[in-house]
């Protein structure tokens, strides 16, 4: 059993982009009213002919692109989202179909806002075990398809979007790449954000959730770093699920992580759900805020209250 590490990422984002200025004419809100907030000023809105594994194909199709490598060296495509309208075919399979990938296991993850980092860290032991060669992960949400656009405390926060990663087998004898992932829930407080109903719509307890996340998430995140060997000095950059810049500031301060830099991608996308953590990963990458072997840490947060987190190497 060898370790895994990322060897590119990818991201995407529709076209549409709708700001703070814009939102006052859909609800009674207004741009400093968002901004003291959540620190949100723009948001991707995917239209309605732009289905979650269309965006989630482009993020992948870039990665692949990034990597070197065609959907034939793929044998695993994990896509994590919480908007897929369909039950079958999942959005795992379409994504596979539209960018080609032939005869791989395809599976969704459902673990909302965590959710890449779930998907990541089940690449990661897939790839250990020698169950697959080469992975595709995938975190895509069309948040805007199941806003409530009548509530300014939700439909201000969300936005559309997707990134991806390519996870490979480590040569062997080179230090594994993707560290061991921390992860759990509190399953009793999972009222706390919800995707239910029908039609399908996001909601929350936005004081719980930040209460919850800025008490319990720093040891979580200390433990993910010290289960990869590294103090929290040590990163070169913090990337948590962009949910509130509110919670985001002040997670990273109580981390230690002092020499970070810290992703703030919500203030220009809003919070995607569990395309936040590959968007903002890709972004620094694709910016060079980051260089290659940088050990950085992800760490998701959200939905069901759950949680994940690793460190990984910048590929």
């Amino acid at each position: 059993m060898y370790g895994s590490r990322i060897a590119a990422v990818g991201h995407y984002q529709p076209a549409g982009v709708l700001t703070n200025e814009e939102l006052t004419a859909k609800v009674d809100t207004s741009d400093e009213w968002i901004r003291s907030r959540v620190g949100i000023r723009t948001r991707h809105i995917a239209g309605p002919d732009e289905p979650v594994d269309e965006l989630a194909a482009h993020a992948a199709a870039k990665a692949l692109a990034a990597a070197g490598l065609t959907p034939a060296d793929i044998d695993l495509v994990l896509v994590a989202t919480s908007t897929a309208v369909d039950r079958s075919p999942n959005t795992a399979a379409r994504v596979a179909a539209r960018i080609g990938v032939p005869r791989p296991a395809a599976i969704d993850i459902n673990v909302v806002c965590a959710g890449f980092t779930h998907a990541l860290a089940t690449a990661d032991h897939t790839v250990r075990a020698g169950a697959a060669k080469r992975a595709l992960v995938i975190g895509a949400d069309k948040m805007s398809a199941v806003a409530d656009w009548t509530d300014r405390t939700t439909c201000v926060l969300v936005g559309d979007g997707a990134g991806a990663a390519v996870v490979e087998a480590c040569p062997e004898g080179d230090e594994p790449g993707i560290g061991p992932v921390l992860w759990g829930s509190v399953p009793e407080m999972g009222h706390a954000v919800r995707i239910e109903g029908e039609p399908a719509r996001f909601a929350q307890e936005g004081q719980s959730v930040y209460r919850w996340a800025t008490q319990h998430l720093p040891p979580l995140a200390r433990q993910a770093c010290e289960r990869a060997g590294f103090a929290p000095e040590q990163l070169a950059a913090v990337v948590l699920h962009q949910a509130n810049l509110r919670i985001i500031e002040p997670l990273a301060g109580k981390i230690g992580a002092v020499n970070a830099v810290v992703a703030r991608d919500v203030v220009d996308s809003g919070n995607t759900s569990a395309a936040s953590i590959p968007l903002a990963f890709s972004k620094l990458v694709e910016q060079g805020a980051i260089s290659t072997g940088d050990p950085v840490l992800l760490f998701g947060f959200g939905g069901n209250l759950s949680y994940a987190g690793q460190v990984v190497r910048c590929p």
